[in-house]
């Protein structure tokens, strides 16, 4: 960090959350920009916290300086092995998007100083809410994990506490995927193989399993010309067909019992598809035609028979076929012990969910499961926000889990 940072002592209340919820929402952190100033703000809380701090930094496609982090805070007393929890890793993305058509709270939800400046990246609070770009995905988990270390005494910890931020989630979870290959505390992290809590929003029920993504584009090149010649080669008669079989393949993805789950909500591979060929005049033949494909994947569901079919079909008819990269589902065993003790703790149930998170990114840790504050319906949208007493029950409930993995409590 190129100069010293401000930040506050967390105390573990409530009102030191909401403080520092809305640091959080002060830091434009839309995927399309920097992340680092907010990962380094998160550095500086951490390491007064007593943590020892791994930082990568990496440039995404574009150029733009991304930062990723692992934080960990080791027990300061020896716990014999046999005895030791297991310890527990947090992890959230500091990343949110966009907020160009912001409306944010309701006008006679504003005090004055509030109504003073209502952009989306500051935070207005209300009786009851905290509005703000990423208020509820997922900077408001992030200040409730916080604000539950802030409550644990460092002195009692006898299992370690790892806390990790990651860029790009919402734009192909490639900040996971670069923490993965280039950062050596989270082959440490790997090698512990904590309980491991995702921290996106929902409603702090135990998501023990989500879906993947996974699609590809296809190409088809032809020449433009006018088209009362014979000079031009449309693409879009090459690419026809090919739409032809993403229709069939889409229809036996909601048909064909094999590729399906019924766990899942919708139960099916959520196959979906567009074309362009980027022509507005009719008398030019299109030079090029562009389809693409994304699908949800599902656990112990084989969707590479459908892709290889497309692509199968694609090189019949001289089309390029270029996969887009995506993540894997998340699945772990809804009856194993620490997602029955998380479930109890949290007071909540246990479900799958259909969106993915870096979870699918992290298929070397076996004790995964996403719970966090806030509803994914306030995710994204315009007024984004997360309830007060949401917030609350994150912070106890990441406390109490706190207590059961990394104190033996």
């Amino acid at each position: 960090m190129p100069h010293p940072i401000e930040v506050p002592v967390l105390d573990g209340t409530l009102a030191s959350a909401i403080d520092t919820l809305a640091k959080l929402i002060s830091f434009p952190s839309v995927s399309a920009k920097s992340n680092v100033e907010i990962t380094d703000w998160c550095a500086a809380l951490l390491s007064q916290m007593g943590f020892t701090l791994w930082p990568s930094e990496y440039r995404d496609e574009r150029g733009v300086a991304k930062a990723n982090l692992v934080a960990v805070r080791k027990p300061t007393r020896a716990t014999p092995p046999s005895d030791a929890p297991l310890g527990l890793a947090y992890f959230c993305h500091t990343d949110v998007v966009p907020a160009k058509k912001w409306i944010g709270a309701p006008a006679n939800a504003n005090d004055a100083a509030n109504a003073a400046a209502p952009g989306p990246f500051h935070a207005v609070v209300t009786e009851d809410r905290i509005y703000g770009r990423g208020a509820c995905d997922m900077k408001g988990s992030l200040a409730a994990m916080l604000s539950a270390v802030a409550r644990l005494d460092a002195d009692r910890q006898t299992a370690p506490i790892w806390i990790v931020c990651t860029a790009d989630e919402e734009v192909g979870f490639s900040g996971a995927k670069h923490l993965v290959d280039h950062c050596d505390g989270y082959r440490d992290l790997v090698r512990a193989d904590p309980v491991s809590i995702i921290g996106e929003p929902t409603e702090m029920n135990v998501v023990y399993a989500h879906k993947g993504i996974q699609g590809f584009t296809v190409h088809s090149q032809g020449r433009a010309g006018h088209s009362a010649t014979n000079y031009g080669v449309n693409a879009n008669e090459a690419m026809v067909p090919m739409l032809v079989k993403l229709l069939e393949l889409c229809r036996r993805t909601r048909e064909d019992t094999s590729l399906q789950d019924d766990r899942f909500d919708p139960p099916v591979l959520s196959w979906n598809f567009g074309v362009s060929d980027h022509s507005n005049v009719v008398n030019i033949t299109p030079q090029r035609s562009d389809a693409w494909v994304s699908l949800r994947t599902m656990p112990q569901v084989d969707h590479t028979v459908l892709i290889a079919e497309a692509e199968a079909t694609a090189g019949q008819l001289g089309l390029t076929l270029t996969p887009i990269p995506g993540c894997d589902p998340m699945w772990t065993d809804p009856d194993c012990d620490f997602v029955s003790t998380l479930q109890t703790i949290a007071g909540t149930r246990s479900q799958t969910v259909c969106y993915a998170t870096d979870g699918g990114v992290l298929g070397e840790l076996s004790r995964r499961v996403v719970i966090g504050p806030g509803s994914i319906a306030q995710a994204h949208t315009v007024d984004e926000w997360i309830a007060i007493d949401q917030l609350q029950r994150g912070i106890d409930c990441y406390e109490k889990a706190l207590r059961f993995w990394c104190t033996g409590g």
